[in-house]
């Protein structure tokens, strides 16, 4: 063996020496190499009574707070009444249907269609009642015009205004409401003359007015489509 060989084996066993005390030995306990592509996963720890859970995403759940879908109708309408039952239908039908702007929206109709209706405003009940209703009013406005009265009506508000029922036929949605208001009515004869009502006077009105809506119409309106005085 040359000086030569035994020169660059030394420098070999140095170099070695020198590895294995930056890179250290293994014990077996080591952490494995990193992979890139993998998300480490988290461990479940409790504090107190609570459990941290792990991330949603890594476990497949949604990050979506589950909610009630049927909590707006339980708001509007009590779950031990049936028409709770039948509302929950009808969202099901027509999932874009909302409890509370259902009725918001009944009580600006009912203003514009009793005011209309006093007023003989045949343009704007059109656009919010059915045919058929639209055919009931127009013929009323029409006897009232023959004789030559006049209906002077003053809406002052609604106290209530209730879903009592629900149902669904086929790809239409109805829905009954128990409206309660207050209203100043008067109907005068051609010569002016009071022949019914009070100019002066509130009154205390209970109708059930009941709404329809085609679900696959691109129209989201409803549209009255039957009207009846409580206890008629």
């Amino acid at each position: 063996m040359t000086f030569g060989t035994i020169f660059f084996i030394i420098v070999a066993a140095i170099v070695l020496f020198q590895l294995r005390n930056v890179l250290g030995r293994r014990t077996g306990s080591e952490r494995p190499p990193f992979d890139p592509y993998t998300r480490p996963e988290k461990t479940i720890e409790p504090q107190g009574n609570v459990v941290t859970l792990p991330n949603r995403r890594e476990t497949g759940v949604t990050d979506a707070v589950v909610v009630d879908r049927y909590a707006a109708i339980d708001k509007i309408v009590p779950v031990a009444e049936p028409a709770n039952a039948e509302l929950r239908r009808i969202q099901d039908a027509d999932p874009s249907f909302d409890a509370k702007a259902f009725i918001d929206g009944v009580k600006i109709a009912y203003e514009m269609i009793v005011t209309a209706f006093a007023a003989g405003d045949r343009k704007a009940l059109k656009s919010l009642l059915s045919q058929e209703a639209y055919a009931g009013f127009e013929t009323a406005i029409a006897e009232r015009e023959a004789r030559a009265e006049k209906m002077q009506s003053t809406f002052v508000g609604i106290d209530d205004a209730k879903i009592v029922a629900g149902e669904t036929k086929e790809r239409e949605v109805l829905i009954t409401v128990r409206i309660v208001s207050q209203l100043i009515t008067a109907v005068t004869s051609a010569a002016g003359e009071v022949i019914d009502g009070d100019p002066e006077t509130v009154v205390e009105v209970k109708d059930v007015w009941t709404f329809a809506r085609d679900t696959r119409s691109r129209d989201p309106n409803w549209k009255l489509v039957e009207t009846q005085s409580e206890g008629a």
